[in-house]
């Protein structure tokens, strides 16, 4: 009987997956595995990462469904280099099927494995499933891919339709699962991690709990136009982590978002939009690999500016104690949960780059590390474009200025509140400038006496021309 082996990476889910859609139509016995990769794992200080908790926990889920189906999960852990080809070697399948990666350094292991498998008379089938469009799929009029995000969205949205956003009837050929005894599922401890606060952060985690936020999240998408910006409320999707490990189908969430903006709804049409960037900082990672591979800035003529690179404000900012409430909230939130608000990501990353004069590839990394939601092409493209750096940026003479933010998307100072506690005595108006109130000290708060907050470690206002010296002097260099 034909065999054939579907390996899973950022596509932990059974349902509308293209990969195991293909294999189980094409072969009679299909085996699934998952491999903890060690070339990952390994790279990885931090051994309390939640995001290995939360694959953990999804693999976990995923390998008692497909149980449930007939079939099992192999979990290994190694270098799938390795691991892959001999799995495929001691099953005897025709083949292996995967969902296909966009970034250099996966693009470089995919290659390996099927040189590998091909020595043994084996193919690698490779699909796409992680994004509407890919690589040449939508390119400019002289075949060349985009870089500047509205008229890419144009060409997008020109051609999106509805078989695009077709599900892979997967469940109509799950017979095919391989039949086979339970297989072990390692530890966390095994694999060199242990537990986090991931379960107190009530962040539910698999197919199910993606499948949950994404329906409540549909009973509030038509507010999602405002809501997304205001830190302190539930408006945004809170899907990133899912998208980013295939916990749910990207067409699942773009067929709902584009039929609800076909009727009218506002919120839809933006959330849509936010999904075609993704698409957008895919393809450019994908033509532009030397972004990951050397580090590179998009734009050629900011690859060398003049940064500052203090340590002790970079170590400040990490640590959420740069005296701007705003700033600190989001280090601290980012710090605790892994998780950072979208608008408070660009505000720290224009405040770490304009005001504190620090390399945007820094923070980059800082965020890489941190972010349970961490995908290499969103988190370069939304430093580079902060920074000024990147395709479509932001224009290095527009500077967010955290007061100013501050006051307008946490009015109330409800999330300032909530992860800078000691400024919590504050009224609403001084919780966003809190040297305003006892101007050359630090400030005593009027209930908390013996709770000191910095000052502030910059001036905005002096920074900023700073900042804006360091673009002109650099461009007129070129």
């Amino acid at each position: 009987m034909s065999k054939a082996l579907v390996w899973l990476r950022r596509d932990l889910r059974m349902e509308d997956h293209a990969a195991l859609y293909h294999a189980l139509k094409r072969h009679q016995q299909v085996y699934v595995a998952f491999v903890f990769d060690s070339d990952i794992l390994d790279a990885l200080s931090d051994k309390h990462d939640r995001r290995l908790e939360f694959i953990w926990e999804s693999v976990t889920e995923l390998k008692l469904a497909l149980q449930a189906a007939g079939g099992d999960l192999l979990v290994r852990h190694g270098r799938a280099q390795t691991e892959i080809p001999r799995l495929a070697q001691q099953l005897q399948v025709a083949a292996v099927y995967a969902n296909r990666d966009y970034e250099p350094l996966a693009i470089a292991r995919d290659e390996q494995v099927a040189q590998a498998l091909l020595g043994e008379e084996r193919t690698l089938h490779l699909f796409k499933d992680q994004v509407l469009f890919e690589q040449d799929e939508i390119l400019t009029q002289t075949g060349k891919p985009y870089g500047v995000f509205t008229p890419y969205k144009r060409a997008h949205l020109a051609k999106l339709n509805a078989f695009y956003l077709k599900a892979y009837p997967v469940q109509r050929y799950l017979s095919n699962l391989a039949a086979m005894p339970a297989a072990a599922m390692p530890s966390l401890e095994s694999l060199g991690f242990s537990r986090t606060n991931l379960k107190s952060l009530r962040l539910p985690t698999g197919m199910a709990g993606a499948q949950q936020l994404f329906h409540d999240f549909l009973q509030r998408i038509e507010d999602y136009e405002q809501a997304r910006n205001y830190p302190a409320i539930k408006g945004v999707s809170y899907l990133s982590v899912h998208l980013r490990f295939g916990t749910i189908s990207i067409r699942q969430l773009a067929q709902a978002a584009w039929q609800l903006s076909l009727a009218g709804n506002a919120g839809a049409a933006t959330w849509l939009s936010e999904l075609i960037w993704r698409d957008f900082y895919f393809q450019v990672c994908y033509h532009r690999p030397d972004l990951q591979l050397e580090r590179r800035a998009y734009r050629p003529e900011y690859e060398q500016l003049p940064f500052a690179n203090d340590r002790d404000w970079f170590a400040a900012w990490c640590e959420g104690r740069t005296g701007f409430p705003i700033v600190d909230a989001a280090m601290r939130q980012l710090n605790q949960t892994g998780y950072m608000h979208n608008r408070l990501r660009m505000v720290v990353a224009s405040f770490l780059v304009k005001d504190l004069l620090i390399d945007w590839r820094w923070g980059e990394q800082y965020f890489a590390d941190k972010l349970i939601d961490f995908d290499f092409a969103a988190n370069n493209g939304g430093w580079q474009w902060a920074a000024s750096t990147g395709c479509d940026a932001q224009p290095y003479f527009r500077i967010f200025n955290p007061q100013s933010q501050s006051e307008k998307f946490d009015a109330q100072g409800k999330f300032i509140r909530k992860y800078v506690p000691e400024l919590a005595a504050l009224d609403n108006q001084l919780i966003h400038a809190p040297w305003a109130g006892t101007p050359g000290k630090k400030h005593q708060l009027p209930s908390m006496p013996e709770v000191d907050y910095p000052l502030p470690l910059v001036n905005h206002a002096l920074q900023r021309e700073q900042a804006l010296a360091l673009y002109k002097n650099n461009v007129k260099q070129k």
